[in-house]
């Protein structure tokens, strides 16, 4: 078992407790959302550290309902 951080930039992401540690140029999914892996540092025999590479999150746009009319 192995401890894995998962960075994004300097943020860490997300730890998790896995049997295999990711490889680089693997497609991941965290926490809802896709990523890349772009590099794995060993800190010890069972620590590494995760460099990923997330899409950006969508943000909701404001429709607007053709219906109402704007305020004066």
């Amino acid at each position: 078992m192995f401890v894995v951080h998962f960075y994004d930039h300097k943020n860490e992401v997300l730890n998790q407790l896995l049997q295999r540690v990711p490889e680089v140029g693997e497609n991941l999914k965290l926490k809802g959302r896709k990523g890349k892996v772009e590099s794995v540092l060993a800190v010890d025999e069972k620590t590494y550290h995760v460099q990923v590479t997330l899409e950006a999150k969508a943000k909701p746009g404001v429709t607007a309902d053709p219906g109402k009319k704007k305020k004066k």
